[in-house]
């Protein structure tokens, strides 16, 4: 039966798929109801990460091999009439990554499937990274969630600020610091974290809400997967509430759409680009109520979003979805294919910085492309904790509206 489902739907299969095709027999065995190999995929987790490097490279070389079989058997077509051209595949076929579970292992009948399957993603705010030797590595402080499909767009979104733990002794400042060049949450006496642990997981699994036990796949960007993971595991430990939520990187999801629908893959770093636009940083009804009134870009809820955006962005049209609100922000969707939103802020960049000069003051407008890393310093802050090279503009977001109705010709240029 796993042998069959290594041959069925149009997908990629990663090392991992084989593994998890490998321990079905034996999960089976054990009473478990599981017919397929993507239902096994959340069950097998700790034993490949148990796995030596010696160990994967067995299943990587099957997911290398299978992956040649395809390409002979099966001619490459030529993509046209894409919104964003996607760089062609290279001649040396690479293996992905094996590290750990990736999309590649799910598969869609046709392309039907693929606009109809819900999918979520998910992100989880700290209060910073302490070091590797501390047992307590973050301080999970806000939390979002969206529900989201290709064919209806954003269907339902979940927030919450979460009341979090006081940090380690001689850490407060580190924390407070890595809040402050972020997210700007406060560690203390900030009123709408309230929630604690408990709360916050009952109130996500009841937004999730898995039909008949199967949990549904959630995603997230590859360099937060570490931040959500440990926060979920330490979340579901304090509270003693068992959680089977299972993260997937999104760039692997989107690699897997272009494969299922040309036989051909995106580069990562092509996706990683897209993904890491800033058109939608000031977009209504992007950001949670309190990051929005306040004017800050890092919001987690806003974080998911922005991944929903992007995706119907690039992959709407390839699958032949109309665009709707739910899509994109309202605004986006009226607006004309070509306004190039870079030209946009970066023209607004320098129109802060010209009237910053006039003001005496040298600050910068600063647009970040991540949403939560934290990079050592050696300017005196503490390691971890991410400061803007000339410090933060208060100037934000605002600034290109005030550009664009000062200067309307800008907007009629951006159309043409």
């Amino acid at each position: 039966m796993a042998a069959a489902a290594a041959h069925r739907g149009g997908g990629s299969r990663s090392a991992y798929y084989f593994f998890v095709r490998d321990r079905l027999p034996e999960l089976q065995r054990r009473g478990l109801p599981l017919t397929r190999v993507v239902d096994a995929i959340p069950y097998c987790s700790e034993e490949w990460a148990l796995l030596t490097e010696e160990e994967k490279m067995k299943y990587t070389e099957m997911a290398r091999k299978w992956k040649e079989n395809k390409f002979l058997q099966k001619p490459v077509r030529e993509m046209c009439n894409l919104a964003h051209p996607v760089p062609a595949c290279p001649t040396t076929k690479t293996p992905r990554s094996t590290s750990l579970p990736d999309a590649c292992a799910i598969s869609w009948k046709n392309d039907q499937a693929v606009v109809a399957d819900i999918i979520y993603f998910l992100n989880i705010y700290s209060h910073g990274e302490l070091l590797s030797h501390c047992e307590q590595r973050f301080l999970p402080c806000e939390i979002g969630c969206v529900k989201y499909s290709l064919k209806e767009g954003i269907m339902a979104d979940f927030h919450r600020f979460i009341d979090p733990e006081v940090p380690p002794r001689g850490f407060r400042y580190h924390c407070q610091a890595a809040s402050d060049n972020t997210h700007k949450i406060p560690i203390s006496g900030f009123e709408l974290s309230r929630a604690r642990y408990p709360v916050v997981l009952r109130e996500l699994l009841a937004f999730v809400q898995p039909a008949g036990g199967v949990w549904p796949r959630f995603y997230c960007r590859c360099d937060d997967r570490y931040r959500i993971n440990w926060c979920l595991r330490r979340m579901a430990s304090i509270s003693g509430i068992e959680s089977h939520l299972e993260l997937l990187n999104v760039e692997d999801l989107i690699v897997e759409l272009y494969w299922k629908k040309y036989q051909k893959e995106p580069s990562k770093t092509w996706v990683c680009k897209e993904l890491d636009v800033f058109l939608w940083d000031y977009s209504s009804n992007t950001r949670c109520k309190w990051h929005e009134e306040n004017d800050i870009l890092f919001c987690a809820l806003a974080s998911c979003k922005k991944i929903a955006y992007c995706i119907s962005k690039s992959l709407a049209s390839v699958y032949g979805v109309s665009l709707t609100a739910a899509h994109l922000p309202l605004e986006d969707c009226d607006s004309h294919d070509s306004t190039n939103a870079k030209i946009v802020v970066l023209d607004a960049g320098r129109f802060q910085k010209m009237k910053a000069k006039s003001s005496g003051c040298d600050s910068h407008f600063i647009s970040p492309s991540q949403d939560q890393g934290f990079v050592p310093s050696a300017c005196g802050s503490p390691c971890g904790v991410k400061t803007p090279p000339y410090g933060t503009s208060t100037m934000r977001g605002r600034g290109i509206t005030r550009l664009l109705k000062s200067a309307p010709h800008l907007t009629d240029s951006f159309s043409n």
